[in-house]
């Protein structure tokens, strides 16, 4: 009689243990592209209506010195990358932002690692900027 008392008892922990964690887990996650800014949808600097420019990210692999910068300096980059209208002017503001993380690796001691795609070059080929 105890062994299957506690059994129950078991049973009934387990089964309320999982209709508590059900509704956590149905929870949405960030997802694609959500981190700094929210940069593909939501109240960010990037969120919808962002000069249409929904989906297009600012992040480690097109922007050299990300890790260098802080969060602050990541979304005004973040804001001023997408305000451009331009490719000339889009290159003058990477150019820019190319020479401070430059300094700033170099007081730290680190090498700026190239980065893996062009923000200008993507932006032209998806006809953000003219």
């Amino acid at each position: 009689m105890k062994t299957s008392l506690s059994l129950q008892s078991i049973a009934l922990i387990a089964l309320l243990g999982a209709a508590l964690a059900a509704p956590v887990l149905a929870q949405p996650g960030p997802g694609i592209g959500a981190g700094p800014g929210m940069q593909n949808g939501g109240p960010g600097p990037g969120g919808p209506g962002a000069r249409g420019m929904r989906g297009m990210r600012f992040d480690n692999s097109n922007t050299p010195g990300w890790t260098l910068m802080t969060p602050q300096e990541r979304t005004a980059n973040q804001i001023k990358m997408r305000a451009v209208k331009t490719y000339d002017e889009c290159k003058l503001l990477q150019t820019e932002q190319h020479k401070t993380m430059e300094a700033r690796a170099k007081e730290k001691g680190v090498t700026l690692p190239a980065p893996r795609q062009n923000g200008c070059d993507r932006m032209k080929a998806r006809g953000l900027i003219k």
